[in-house]
């Protein structure tokens, strides 16, 4: 008997100025403040990036 995987909800992509850099997660007043430990993600160079502790994604808008 094979058992379903669960499926994820995709999870909304957080959009981010250059304004906001340098990006970290969770970002300040965020509800997953505390969560996790913070973590800051390199967004420059590909204008996206993907939290390896919660999965949140975030994209770089101009």
């Amino acid at each position: 008997m094979t058992q379903a995987q669960p499926q994820t909800p995709q999870q909304a992509i957080h959009k981010v100025t250059r304004n906001d850099l340098p990006l970290s997660c969770p970002r300040p007043g965020e509800a997953l403040d505390g969560l996790h430990p913070r973590v800051y993600l390199a967004i420059e160079k590909t204008g996206s990036v993907t939290c390896p502790y919660c999965g949140a994604r975030y994209q770089l808008s101009e």
